[in-house]
């Protein structure tokens, strides 16, 4: 039995070290001419949430909630930019309804609106009791994240394909908010 595992560990560490080379040095193939549609960065993740996301009253704990945001950008963020991605700023987040232990944590999240680094990301939170099938909303959060080369210096991302009035309205809300985020950070 000893020596399957002294067998193994070889084999373990170098595929790990293969996965750290690729990822360190292997760029992937990206094309900044061409855009992605915003349908093509949208995402929903669900997740039950347990004991050991919640306080002893059976409410889940913010910090869990803000946590899966922050997850739920990266996968707009990545599929856009085709390279790694980091969380820059979280703006205002409230919850307007408790999410429960038993309830489904669901999170929504797109590309709302790109500059030449970053990404806004619109998150919508929501929870479901899935045995009544009620649906509540959390809250919302936009994420603002950066994309970064395989040096891990900010790197240029390509352009949002704006398919409908909606998604025009959106980057353009977006926009707005961006102005204002670099305007709060002059002031600083």
């Amino acid at each position: 039995m000893q020596d399957d595992i002294e067998d193994s560990r070889p084999f373990v560490t170098s595929h790990f070290a293969y996965f750290l080379l690729v990822c360190r040095f292997m760029k992937p193939t990206r094309n900044l001419m061409k855009g992605t549609k915003i349908s093509a960065t949208r995402s929903i993740m669900v997740h039950v949430m347990g004991p050991i996301d919640a306080n002893h009253y059976g409410y889940v704990h913010g910090g869990v909630i803000m946590r899966a945001v922050d997850e739920a950008a990266y996968i707009p963020a990545t599929r856009h930019a085709k390279c790694n991605v980091v969380t820059a700023a979280i703006d205002h987040l409230s919850f307007e309804n408790p999410v429960h232990i038993g309830n489904l944590l669901i999170i929504k999240s797109q590309v709302n609106y790109v500059s030449k680094t970053s990404m806004e990301i619109g998150v919508r939170i929501e929870t479901e009791n899935p045995i009544s099938g009620e649906i509540l909303f959390v809250g919302r959060a936009y994420v603002t994240m950066v994309a970064l080369d395989a040096m891990g210096h900010p790197t240029r991302v390509p352009p949002l394909v704006l398919e409908t009035a909606e998604d025009k309205l959106r980057a353009k809300k977006a926009e707005q908010r961006r102005k204002f985020r670099l305007q709060l950070r002059r002031q600083k």
